[in-house]
């Protein structure tokens, strides 16, 4: 099978583009999946997403992990497939699109560079354990807050947490956390990668929303700014009881090169 493909990274969390609108990479196995996002023997990518008609929103993204399994939403990507369709001159500026999780909303900011805004579901609740946080963005996100995010083993304890007796069957992202004046710097362990990627969309929102609940980031106007190791970027909320609503992520859905592999 001749697969066509296009690559972006969203502040380098990175991910392989497939145009399946005529189905014609619906048989792709898990197996495939994992070889293609190999970073030895295949494209290499943290996830790979087809774009496919939908017949209420502009597209469907359907998402898979590295590992080849389908999972649940991914907001680097959910910005990655909009600059994509953008390319693919499926919308103008704006969309709105369906994922596992629902519909979602995206607007192209800029295109030099290019800058995606996309809105996220709501978050009705946040969930305390011990000193540490779990809420779900669309993916589930454990939080844990830190005093120097940069010499934290993100691998080590972001797997431990991951493979623990509350987690391990269905498996959690692990966001270490560090509070400073002006932004979180947040690094991110995900399931699915089973390591750590350098940046990831949905763990970004969990981070900004959980620091809001703990009381570390009380910005009047809604707006977080984080530093991931690939890129910074920026939540947009709005506190509602014990959640949050009209939630925004935004940052750089950066082309990175087309191909074509053979498989």
């Amino acid at each position: 099978m001749k697969i066509v493909f296009s690559k972006y990274h969203g502040t380098g969390n990175d991910f392989i583009l497939l145009d399946n609108r005529e189905n014609k990479y619906s048989s792709l196995t898990e197996s495939q999946i994992e070889l293609l996002c190999n970073r030895r023997f295949g494209i290499g990518a943290d996830g790979l997403i087809l774009l496919e008609k939908d017949s209420e929103t502009d597209f469907r993204m359907v998402y898979f992990n590295s590992d080849g399994r389908e999972s649940s939403m991914c907001g680097n990507g959910g910005r990655c497939i909009t600059a994509y369709a953008k390319s693919l001159s499926l919308i103008n500026n704006s969309t709105k699109f369906i994922a596992i999780d629902g519909v979602h909303e995206a607007e192209v900011k800029s295109d030099n560079p290019v800058i995606v805004k996309l809105k996220m579901n709501d978050v009705k609740e946040v969930q305390r354990i011990g000193e540490d946080l779990f809420l779900n963005t669309g993916s589930p996100h454990y939080v844990r807050f830190v005093r120097n995010a940069l010499t934290v083993d993100v691998a080590g304890e972001g797997r431990s947490i991951r493979n623990s007796d509350a987690y391990k069957t269905e498996g959690t992202n692990v966001n270490f956390v560090e509070p400073l004046s002006n932004r979180l710097v947040v690094r991110s362990y995900e399931r699915g990668v089973e390591d750590e990627t350098l940046s990831c969309g949905t763990g970004i929102v969990a981070s900004a929303l959980a620091s809001v609940a703990k009381g570390f980031v009380k910005d009047e106007k809604g707006i977080c700014n984080i530093q991931a190791l690939g890129g910074n970027l920026k939540v947009y909320y709005e506190k509602e009881g014990s959640g949050f609503k009209n939630i925004w992520l935004e940052g750089g859905a950066t082309f990175v090169f087309n191909g074509e592999i053979e498989i």
